[in-house]
């Protein structure tokens, strides 16, 4: 196992190389000058040159790449360009916010997603069957904002149990901040959620047609050990999967249900920051982003060889 980890992140050092050229040289290839930007509506050419000078955009594209990747080792993402803040304390502020939302959205779709796909496949052609394809066509069809919507409707206007925007820190009352995420995290994993039904659906089905688990059955173990301990744990590999890119496209923000519910995260964050044309911040957090989704690949990899003792073998 500690040769595969150790393998797996050898690998990440050129796949982070490769993501930190392309996330640079896409933002350098966007039309317009920042420095006219941030220049403002008098655009004096000596301002105009002094931001250019101190943000080294007088200096050539590989040159400029030099810079920022020397920072990014040191620990330094840069200043933002609009607001004069470090880039690092930007992300330190925005990444606990979307962290708590997207774990606590895809806790939800979890628990949803793969008790529905597991009762649906055990109780095929049945009227629980029928219901959890019902739910999983419902949950995708759904858009998030109108779904936003609704549950500010429902539970802040007319019943007045949860708050209807804003967001309450962990460290400053729990129960405020749940009270403040519980409805864009249910918004966020409902949508999940379904995905997962119809893939934890069909892979339990695929394995509960297989040889060993008839022979399971034919040796009179319990159903529900035969279903829990034989068949979806086989069946878990492709959910693990999933539920690595869906919860790292959590965290890379969700922009429309951030915007419905007054959420200041990540999404947000990158919006201001490509309408504003600020390099700094557009490269510090796509940077992170792209980090995270590495991560969590590696973690997805290391739960493959934790759920299916056969992968061991072969690492």
């Amino acid at each position: 196992m500690l040769k595969f980890i150790g393998k797996r992140l050898l690998q990440l050092v050129p796949t982070l190389f490769f993501v930190s050229v392309l996330i640079f040289s896409l933002q350098h290839l966007l039309p317009g000058d920042p420095a006219l930007v941030m220049a403002g509506e008098e655009k004096d050419p000596q301002v105009i040159e002094q931001i250019r000078q101190h943000y080294h955009l007088d200096r050539p594209v590989p040159l400029q790449y030099l810079y920022w990747i020397k920072g990014v080792f040191s620990g330094d993402l840069g200043e933002s360009m609009r607001i004069k803040e470090p880039v690092l304390k930007l992300v330190f502020e925005k990444l606990p916010v979307t962290l708590q939302l997207g774990s606590m959205a895809i806790l939800i779709a979890l628990t949803i997603g793969i008790s529905a796909g597991v009762v649906s496949a055990v109780k095929k052609n049945s009227a629980w069957d029928y219901a959890a394809n019902i739910f999983a066509l419902w949950g995708i069809s759904t858009p998030n904002f109108w779904l936003g919507i609704m549950l500010i409707f429902l539970f802040s206007v007319e019943l007045g149990w949860l708050p209807a925007s804003g967001y309450v820190r962990l460290s400053e009352d729990w129960r405020a901040s749940l009270a403040s995420t519980i409805m864009p995290a249910f918004v966020l994993g409902n949508a999940i959620a379904a995905i997962l039904m119809r893939h934890t659906r069909s892979a339990m089905l695929q394995v509960l047609e297989s040889d060993y688990v008839r022979t399971a059955r034919a040796k009179g173990l319990l159903e529900r050990t035969v279903i829990f301990k034989h068949a979806l744990r086989n069946a878990l590999t492709p959910v693990i999967t999933l539920g690595a890119l869906e919860f790292g496209t959590l965290l890379s923000g969700a922009v429309l249900t951030e915007q419905i519910f007054t959420i200041p995260g990540f999404g947000k964050l990158i919006v201001d920051a490509v309408f504003n044309r600020d390099y700094a911040v557009v490269q510090g957090v796509v940077l992170i982003t792209a980090t995270i989704f590495v991560i969590l690949n590696l973690l997805a990899d290391i739960a493959y060889h934790l759920v299916n003792p056969r992968l061991r073998e072969v690492a």
